[in-house]
């Protein structure tokens, strides 16, 4: 395997996720039960989710831009309460400093740091973090969203985006994920090489087209791509 172009997830790929959103949010709404109660006191953090969901919904034209959507939730609850909607940017202000607040796993920066000496390293990710504030940014030559290119794995917008970036052929790509089906089948039905970052020994979901490698962290895929 000699790739031209190395992509990675960030998300469960290079840190924890379930953690940080959870930190995220509570600190969100600590934040709204102590500037703007009425809103904490008609829904709580679930109900909060579920209006989210069915906003999501009902404006499919956010569905690549959580950052966005995360703000239109918060304003609609602040016209249901009475505020102001400009809550909505402090929010979601409030929202990002915790969410981009991530340890990424102690494997991360050590196989990074060799494969960057080899390989043009791109983050791809369908949210919201920031790998420029990960501790990690001085290793990557270039970062997309969803946000960015409109669309989110598994639509290959952002797979094409990194090729276009890079000047490179999806063959030329691998992706490096834990998402059986936004990384992995994905990038592998756009025509690019996989490798499944399997940490916690899941099955390969049935229908899926399979990973070309699976390793349980990157020392693994260091192995793989001969660094």
């Amino acid at each position: 395997m000699t790739p031209r172009l190395l992509a990675f997830d960030l998300d469960g790929t290079l840190w924890s996720c379930d953690d940080v959103i959870r930190r995220a949010e509570g600190a969100l709404y600590a934040w709204l039960q102590r500037h703007y109660p009425r809103i904490t006191a008609a829904y709580d953090r679930e109900a909060m989710r579920v209006v989210r969901r069915e906003l999501a919904q009902r404006h499919p034209e956010l569905a690549a831009d959580v950052t966005a959507l995360r703000r239109v939730s918060l304003e609609w609850h602040a016209r249901q309460a009475g505020y102001d909607p400009a809550l909505g940017q402090a929010g979601v202000a409030v929202f990002l400093a915790e969410r981009r607040q991530v340890a990424p796993y102690a494997d991360v920066r050590p196989a990074l740091e060799r494969l960057a000496r080899h390989f043009p390293l791109v983050a791809l990710t369908n949210g919201n973090a920031d790998v420029g504030q990960s501790g990690l940014g001085d290793l990557f030559d270039h970062s997309l969203t969803a946000a960015d290119v409109g669309a989110a794995k598994p639509d290959p917008a952002l797979f094409r985006a990194a090729c276009r970036a890079l000047g490179v052929q999806p063959w030329d790509m691998v992706h490096i994920g834990d998402d059986p089906i936004r990384d992995i089948h994905a990038a592998h039905a756009f025509g690019s090489r996989t490798v499944w970052v399997n940490r916690d020994g899941a099955d390969w979901p049935e229908g899926a087209r399979r990973a070309h490698h699976e390793v349980a962290s990157l020392a693994g895929l260091v192995e793989v791509l001969g660094a």
